[in-house]
């Protein structure tokens, strides 16, 4: 089984590499962000609840995204391995997830990446969308051909609510308070994290480094 626990602050392009992982191992991606944002789409109960606290910025209840996670990696599609992005991160969540493993008798492989605050500050607080047709963009790493214009529809782009600077550091304050001390967990823990630089390379060369590492890993495991 792969099973691949992926860490990154906010805007660390966890869930651009989970993605591309995904495509390469076979195995899914299980974002607890996008699983929080369906509960509420759908209208799932306490969803009300879960938008605020996700508009502030804060993270939800440790309660309900460990049930949430643990139902979900029970599906029949996660039992030959799986990608968690955004999960674990409170040492609550972390205990949880250990138990699950070794419980299971689960081998996990910790990645983190590393990426500087105000690197990610800038990538986010650029970030435009298409309130149309939803197409992204970046005002500095990828543009539309007119200022401020979807290139598909014409429409003005908008600033998404996740995406201000406030809503922004926010979640990298929350971040750093509660998530990072979860790799501090793992490593005492007796469990590797491996730290992989995501801050000035292209994302094809970032999931190169990420395979490397799962590939050192199953060797490692080969000979136990």
């Amino acid at each position: 089984m792969t099973a691949i626990v992926l860490f990154g602050s906010p805007g660390s392009g966890k869930g651009t590499q989970a993605k591309m992982l995904q495509q390469c191992l076979g195995v899914p991606h299980i974002s607890t962000g996008d699983m929080l944002r369906e509960r509420i789409r759908k209208g799932a109960e306490a969803g009300s609840d879960v938008a605020a606290t996700m508009h502030a910025g804060a993270l939800v209840s440790d309660a309900v995204v460990n049930k949430m996670v643990e139902e979900r990696l029970r599906q029949p599609d996660a039992a030959n391995g799986f990608i968690l992005d955004g999960y674990p991160r409170t040492i609550d969540q972390a205990e949880h997830l250990c138990r699950w493993f070794d419980q299971g008798g689960i081998h996990e492989v910790v990645i983190h990446l590393a990426v500087d605050y105000n690197v990610i500050i800038a990538r986010l607080t650029g970030r435009r969308q298409c309130p149309h047709c939803g197409t992204l963009y970046n005002i500095v790493s990828h543009p539309p051909k007119q200022d401020e214009l979807c290139d598909l529809d014409g429409h003005r782009l908008a600033i998404r609510d996740d995406d201000r600077e406030e809503v922004i550091r926010g979640r990298l304050d929350a971040y750093g308070r509660q998530t990072r001390p979860v790799l501090e967990f793992f490593r005492s823990a007796g469990r590797e994290v491996h730290e992989i630089e995501a801050e000035n390379h292209p994302p094809e060369k970032i999931a190169q480094k990420i395979c490397q590492t799962l590939e050192s890993h199953d060797r490692t495991e080969n000979r136990r």
